[in-house]
């Protein structure tokens, strides 16, 4: 077996793997050479990306984030762009054995050989895979040990809003639209290069914390109270900004990508199309991070949106697009957009999707529009508190009433299957307001059936467990404990059980308490917390999102060993409430939302009063726009008629 030292940097390691592969589960995952890939010259290029989505490539694979930052670094003449996925357990071990390293499904080049080591966060959940790949990569898992020869280790999506938690093992955050950021890191390190790398891997860093497009934890500072509350962050080198600012991209019609969408050869969980059609939400959903932290919305419009999915499925073959977003059917031009895209591939196979849909933002011309072309499976909708009082608390203006019309609405229509989201342990929540998700469940079923005439309706009840998150009115409340948890969806499935009219018409899905808990450790921990996430990851923990990898009892046992000398346990950093005054582990990173708009809405929470959408009412002073200078940007367009109405051939089977 070839060694580190006798390969040369930057040369496949196919062969190697290769020989594994028999001796594994899906080994097609591994294999690479999906269509639309890139693959360029080590030596052509100056500036190398590898990029993770931290789970199985049948997760990681479509997702849009990743696939748009891997073509945006590829169109540089000057860099390349690779990606890795998380290596299941089977294959961890015979790697380990054989000496083979984290590798790319590119071209399979070794991921420690590259400069910039990209990581994208979803979820918290993805932490421990993270570890497993920087050091199957020879990577040190502490960043303080690294050197000028390790690449940079750099998280960025979602979960990336508070990366304190992971601050001792990644060496920079991006926060924020990741687009612009990786060309203005890619200069940098370029610039770098260019004259001999000035300072080392501390100057590199010192020069991506100057210019703000990144936070680096290593020049911050924490200091903590004796209770275990942190007093303060603060830099710790001149020139670097005491608040790190979130990358918001505009004007998404001149970046629209993925241009050339990747098709992989493996089974994934979304073999489709995907086009995002607006990003940001102002709908102003309290529990909702994803929501507040990518204000403000900025709509693609309906002629680039037609283009992209023209390009996309000729150069695919899929048979299915999906419009993303956070809430599509909020697209200003949504009915007009929809019926021309289902007007234009009326004589295709080709069908649209929606994400789940607002009650609010449904009809069924819509609906109808949308599944046209394909068949006409099930419509999810969110409603997320049980009661009307408790969608005031999370600010889900919808009422009983306007569900009840909708799926009337819907199944007079011809649908049969209504799947509906809730929440379980939101802010004053009470055992009441979670039975009544059984309550609405049985008139919607009652509601189907009148409609109909026909006692063939389904209605299926999905339920999370609340986390709260950073950058939300609820980064302060307390999370209900797992015991709890468990203990009002086991009165709710009895509810439904007894129910002898309805309940063998109402399905219901819902995971235990006890992953919930271990993610509001991760997403509202400090750097303390690193200890835990170390700990539990030496302990063999593993792709924590899989129920069947996860184990609360060894993330338990590693709280309690790594936080063994500290004021703070898991239950302090969960079902813990927070004062205004806290200091936040987040506080320092700006994700553009007033600290003080934020604890008023937390308060109004509490009163169970609701705030307007600003798109259509007034400005709320989130502090989004004036802060970070931009700008709300929705249609209409005045477009009527859509560009290539002809439909072009696809240049695969």
């Amino acid at each position: 077996m070839t060694t580190a030292a006798e390969r040369a940097q930057g040369a496949t390691i196919f062969t190697e793997i290769e020989a594994l592969l028999p001796l594994v589960s899906k080994p097609i995952q591994y294999v690479g050479g999906e269509l639309n890939a890139v693959v360029k010259p080590w030596d052509s290029v100056d500036v190398r990306w590898v990029l993770m989505y931290p789970d199985a490539y049948e997760v990681g694979a479509p997702n849009q984030g990743v696939q748009i930052l891997y073509e945006v670094i590829n169109e540089l003449p000057n860099a390349l762009a690779e990606r890795t996925y998380s290596i299941w357990p089977d294959l961890e071990g015979h790697m380990r054995a054989a000496g083979v390293p984290q590798f790319t499904v590119d071209a399979h080049r070794a991921v420690g050989d590259f400069d910039l080591f990209g990581v994208s966060f979803s979820t918290e959940l993805g932490y421990t895979n993270m570890l497993t790949a920087i050091d199957l990569a020879g990577i040190p898992v502490l960043a303080v040990e690294r050197t000028i020869d390790h690449p940079i280790v750099i998280a960025g999506g979602h979960a990336a809003f508070n990366p304190e938690p992971i601050a001792d093992f990644i060496d920079a955050a991006v926060i924020g639209d990741g687009e612009e950021a990786v060309l203005r890191i890619t200069a940098l390190v370029q610039q770098w290069k260019d004259e001999a790398r000035p300072g080392g891997r501390e100057g590199l860093l010192l020069a991506l914390a100057t210019s703000g497009v990144a936070y680096v934890p290593s020049f911050y500072d924490v200091t903590y109270l004796p209770d275990g509350r942190i007093q303060r962050v603060a830099p710790n080198r001149p020139d670097v900004p005491w608040r790190v600012a979130k990358h918001t991209l505009m004007d998404l019609d001149s970046w629209p990508y993925p241009k050339n969408p990747l098709v992989p050869l493996a089974e994934t969980v979304h073999e489709r199309m995907s086009v995002e059609i607006f990003r940001g939400c102002t709908r102003g959903c309290r529990f909702c991070q994803a929501g507040m932290i990518t204000r403000p919305v900025r709509e693609r419009s309906m002629s680039t949106i037609a283009e992209m999915i023209d390009n996309g499925l000729c150069k695919t073959g899929y048979n299915e697009v999906g419009l993303l977003s956070l809430s599509s059917a909020d697209h200003s031009e949504i009915a007009e957009m929809s019926k021309a895209l289902a007007d234009r591939y009326a004589e295709s196979q080709t069908s649209l999707s929606l994400p789940s849909t607002r009650v609010d933002a449904f009809n069924v011309d819509l609906a109808n529009e949308l599944s046209r072309n394909g068949r006409r499976s099930g419509l999810t909708f969110a409603p997320e508190g049980g009661s009307e009082r408790m969608r005031q608390v999370i600010n889900k203006q919808v009422t009983e009433e306007d569900l009840i019309r909708t799926v009337s609405t819907a199944y007079a229509a011809g649908w049969r299957q209504v799947k509906l989201y809730f929440m379980c342990g939101l802010p004053t929540e009470t055992d009441d307001d979670v039975l009544q998700i059984a309550q609405l469940a049985r008139e919607v079923i009652r509601a189907g059936r009148e409609v109909t005439g026909s006692r063939d309706i389904r209605c299926t009840i999905s339920i999370g467990g609340f986390i709260p998150k950073p950058h939300t009115p609820f980064q302060w409340a307390a999370q209900l404990d797992h015991e709890a948890t468990d203990a009002r969806l086991q009165k709710l499935k009895e509810a439904i059980r007894n129910d002898r009219q309805f309940g063998k018409a109402i399905g219901m899905r819902y995971h235990d308490g006890k992953p919930g808990i271990i993610e509001g450790l991760l997403s509202r921990g400090d750097r303390r917390v690193g200890r835990v996430i170390l700990e539990a990851w030496r302990q063999g923990a593993r792709f924590d999102g899989w129920s069947e990898h996860f184990s609360f009892t060894r993330w338990m046992s590693a709280a309690e060993l790594a936080l063994a000398d500290q004021p703070v346990d898991v239950a302090w950093y969960t079902t813990r409430e927070r004062q205004q005054n806290e200091v936040l582990p987040w506080d320092h990173l700006d994700s553009g939302l007033d600290s003080e708009w934020l604890w008023d809405d937390w308060q109004a929470a509490i009163a169970e009063t609701g705030v307007g959408d600003c798109r259509w009412t007034p400005c709320s002073d989130c502090g989004v726009c004036d802060q970070m200078g931009t700008d709300i940007q929705v249609g209409p367009t005045g477009v009527t008629e859509l560009p290539m109405p002809i439909l072009r051939t696809s240049v695969v089977g």
